[in-house]
């Protein structure tokens, strides 16, 4: 563990229990989700920036932090403002106590990343918006809808 020069602990923005910081978790679910709109592999998106596609990874999941001069190269790589990353957080996120920080960086604990950010999700909007007839897109929306809404079947048949 790393101390500064007043002797306080480095802790890389961890919460107690090893769990990543929701912030960090929140900004590497929105690269995730402008990259796979984009249709953009981490591989390339890694090379527009001169990382390998395992330190995409580890942004995307939030499991490393992303400085500011990366957040900005990112923003101008995915064409979005670099305020793009940080909407629709949820308030709980907004602020952390530096009392629930924790030390250990590499513990992930038990913290799930928002559901909205899977690629089963990404994939599904993505070929959505690739129908270019949006009378069959408005029908297809409401057949969703009301498929979802005709209550639980009790399957889950990709193990979710």
């Amino acid at each position: 563990m790393q101390t500064t020069a007043r002797g306080r602990r480095i802790t890389g923005g961890r919460l107690k229990g090893g769990r990543p910081n929701p912030i960090d978790v929140h900004v590497g679910s929105r690269v995730r989700l402008r990259r796979t709109l984009l249709g953009m592999s981490q591989e390339k998106l890694g090379e527009a920036i001169g990382l390998t596609f395992q330190q995409v990874q580890k942004y995307e999941r939030g499991a490393n932090r992303i400085g500011a001069s990366r957040l900005f190269d990112l923003s101008r790589v995915l064409d979005v403002p670099v305020s793009f990353f940080f909407d629709d957080m949820a308030d709980e996120a907004e602020i952390i106590p530096v009392g629930q920080l924790a030390a250990d960086p590499d513990d992930r604990g038990g913290f799930e990343p928002d559901p909205m950010a899977k690629r089963e999700t990404l994939e599904l909007v993505r070929a959505y918006y690739r129908i270019p007839d949006s009378g069959v897109r408005k029908r297809l929306f409401e057949l969703t809808k009301a498929v979802a809404n005709a209550g639980p079947t009790g399957r889950d048949d990709d193990g979710d």
